[in-house]
């Protein structure tokens, strides 16, 4: 007999909007992300450019609204004014975070000019390890200003007139780790980050700003970082950084499947830690999220580290994790986590978009396809519209060594005026009974998209990926319209969306 769960769903119960920043992602000069991933002059798809058209396509079709760039750790020892003006001029320079060779062919022009030919909204950052206010200014300003300064003046003569309007900018990365170069402590960079966003926000009121949280929940420092830094810097930012990566360890299968449980304790945790500063400052201000780096990666398992990794150029192939339909389940999941917190997370960037830890995966001078990850993603960016609701979900739990008992199936719902789209996951290992109860509304669920974890071992290349997509990712009819209660069932370990209709009895 099959398990059951119930979930409680209701119009007038509401999480917040859904912020299209949600589904962003991630590029860095890291391994092959830009150099055989969306930047290979002389490519069969290459654009007047040199940017992959194949990799744009399937960018598009992910459904990713917004880029953060250039990094990640490689920002911490980046010159950008090295990486604009005439290409024959660049120099080339040691990157300290990934040991690799940087040509510096694509900058800062090439970079934003191809997300805003593909309709992609930028996220940049500036470097606080090795540089500091003055380089930070500037960067808004060479992005930003109009012309009649040095800095906006040089982007004109460089042959782009027009400013960029960046919106989003992230002041530093990851500034609590030690492997980060120019790393710092929390009162350090905290007073670091105030006075480059003060003069940051000096050329341009407008933007957004980010500041550095936690590297990951398990940091030494998490907890006290986020409050020594936003008492510095309260007046200025905007939001938070969170960064979090999940991989199954030592075989523990159902610890990996409940990775979304520890995704939730974290956000909540730094909801926590910003609103007692606020509390403290007597302040209504309330700092959101950037979630600005997430995805499965199997950093302890698969990555020899970056202080093990030789001197290398021309794009070495760097932490190219090889996905299953297993992972796949898993970000559908921490998908479902980050819906359901759509009030306090406004952006969220799936780290990254190609080749590196990402959904998109190419060969150079060859094709370009989706790994299983792909396939969650761009169904929950296409699906998830409009407002997320407020579920009450009851049903069997499941103990896992890394995080306790955690919930078996967990669920997201988004409505945009009648359309609906609901989000369900059994994390365990047998079928569920999933009623959704719905009193005094009528709910119609259409065809929608299931994936199933498998338990083979993920093997690289485009033949191997749309097998596991075949027999792994599937179309699936959604229950007749009703109202009061549907129900659903939900196959072992499975990511279900489902699109339809919720409308008054």
């Amino acid at each position: 007999m099959s398990q059951r769960a119930t979930v409680l769903l209701h119009p007038d119960f509401r999480v917040g909007e859904i912020d299209r920043r949600l589904f962003a992602s991630f590029v860095e000069h890291l391994g092959r992300a830009v150099y055989t991933g969306i930047y290979e002059p002389g490519h069969g798809s290459a654009d007047e450019h040199g940017f992959r058209r194949d990799v744009a396509d399937l960018t598009r079709e992910l459904g990713v609204s917004m880029v953060r760039y250039p990094g990640g750790n490689f920002v911490s020892n980046y010159v950008w004014e090295d990486a604009v003006g005439p290409v024959e001029d660049r120099l080339p320079f040691i990157d300290l975070a990934w040991r690799t060779i940087e040509p510096n062919t694509v900058g800062t022009d090439e970079f934003l000019q191809w997300a805003e030919r593909e309709g992609i909204e930028p996220m940049m950052a500036v470097n606080l390890g090795t540089r500091g206010v003055a380089a930070a200014a500037a960067l808004v300003e060479y992005c930003n200003g109009e012309a009649g300064s040095r800095w906006a003046d040089l982007r004109i003569a460089n042959g782009r007139e027009k400013p960029y309007a960046v919106k989003l900018w992230c002041l530093g990365n990851e500034m609590d780790g030690p492997w980060q170069i120019g790393h710092k402590d929390a009162d350090e960079y905290g007073k670091l980050a105030a006075e480059a966003g003060k003069a940051m926000r000096l050329v341009d009121p407008s933007i957004e700003l980010v500041v550095c949280g936690s590297s990951s929940m398990m940091m030494d420092t998490f907890g006290s970082w986020e409050q020594t830094v936003l008492e510095h810097t309260w007046d200025v930012v905007d939001h938070v950084s969170m960064h979090a990566y999940y991989e199954e360890l030592d075989g523990d299968r159902a610890s990996f499947l409940g990775s979304g449980t520890a995704m939730d304790r974290f956000i909540r945790r730094v909801e926590a830690s910003a609103d007692a500063v606020a509390a403290r400052r007597r302040s209504d201000k309330v700092i959101t999220i950037s979630f600005d780096e997430w995805n499965v990666w199997y950093l302890q398992s698969r990555f020899v580290g970056e202080k093990n990794l030789p001197l290398q150029r021309d794009a070495p192939r760097i932490i190219e994790d090889v996905y299953s339909a297993l992972d796949a389940v898993v970000v559908g999941d921490l998908l479902v986590t980050l819906l359901n917190h759509a009030d306090r997370v406004p952006v969220a960037c799936l780290a990254q978009l190609v080749n590196v830890i990402a959904p998109i995966m190419t060969e150079p001078g060859g094709p370009a396809w989706r790994q299983p990850t792909f396939h969650p993603f761009a169904t929950t960016a296409r699906l998830a519209r409009g407002t997320a609701l407020d579920l009450r979900v009851s049903g069997p739990s499941m103990a896992t060594t890394a995080h306790g008992e955690v919930p078996a199936v967990t669920a997201a719902a988004t409505l945009d005026g009648p359309d609906v789209a609901v989000f369900l996951v059994n994390r365990s290992a047998e079928p569920v009974e999933v009623e959704l109860s719905h009193p005094g509304v009528t709910l119609a669920l259409g065809r929608g998209v299931q994936v199933t974890a498998d338990h083979e071992p993920a093997v690289d290349g485009p033949e191997h990926a749309a097998a596991v997509a075949e027999r792994h990712v599937s179309e699936v009819d959604g229950p007749a319209s009703a109202t009061g209660s549907t129900v659903v069932t939900l196959a072992p370990e499975s990511w279900t969306a489902l699109p339809g209709t919720l409308t008054r009895a």
